[in-house]
């Protein structure tokens, strides 16, 4: 049975969206995916993000407090209530654009070739389908980014990376719910669907997740 975008987004409610910065970030993170935030995805973010950048998958906003301050931010998701935190918490000033979209629709005209950077953190886990599947949404995102721009973000891996008994509950109740998609993605099939729309590939594992960058686009994989 095909599932909807919707089935991962749906339990980001206001009220959900005031535990996940310490229940995802925290706890989550620290102790499940093995992957802490201070040490490794907050630098990440912020080592990759450049002047003009699209924050696709917003959760609370958290990792834009990190912008630097000539940064300009745009976001993207399909969930009000995250596009919704994410403002309050950045600050509306320093937000350009607010959009409410579902990232395996083709992207509105006016984002095409607009951005140095374009970040994915923890939205690929929580898509449906297989990893492979999701490839619409990469070659989506790339038409938003500049011929010089790049793509980074993270995600949580599959079964296969031998996750611990936190991980492992965390990931049969997420998969069984929707909020997740992800039993088997795994990194030869993410450099896949990075290859198919990109040249440079760069892909770091930390615990259990996936830490990717792209860059120099193919122009034939979104024409």
């Amino acid at each position: 049975m095909k599932k909807e975008t919707n089935d991962g987004i749906k339990v980001y409610t206001p009220l959900a969206l005031k535990f996940y910065d310490w229940w995802v970030l925290n706890i989550s993170n620290r102790y499940a995916w093995k992957c802490a935030t201070e040490r490794h995805l907050i630098p990440y973010f912020r080592n990759n993000m450049r002047n003009h950048h699209l924050d696709i998958g917003v959760g609370t906003g958290f990792y834009l407090n990190y912008a630097p301050s000539l940064c300009t931010v745009s976001l993207l998701d399909l969930n009000r209530a995250s596009l919704d935190a994410a403002n309050a918490r950045v600050g509306r000033d320093r937000i350009k654009e607010s959009i409410l979209h579902d990232v395996f629709n083709p992207f509105p005209s006016h984002l095409h070739d607009q951005f140095d950077s374009v970040s994915l953190f923890y939205l690929l886990h929580c898509l449906p389908g297989t990893m492979k599947e999701k490839f619409p949404v990469i070659r989506n995102a790339a038409t938003a980014l500049t011929d010089e721009g790049c793509l980074f973000g993270a995600t949580i891996l599959g079964d296969d990376i031998g996750h611990n008994a936190f991980g492992r509950k965390l990931m049969g109740v997420y998969n069984k719910k929707g909020i997740f998609s992800n039993r088997t993605d795994n990194i030869e099939d993410l450099q896949t669907i990075l290859s198919e729309a990109f040249h440079q590939i760069d892909i770091k594992v930390e615990g259990k997740v996936a830490l990717f960058k792209a860059a120099n686009k193919k122009q034939a994989a979104y024409r």
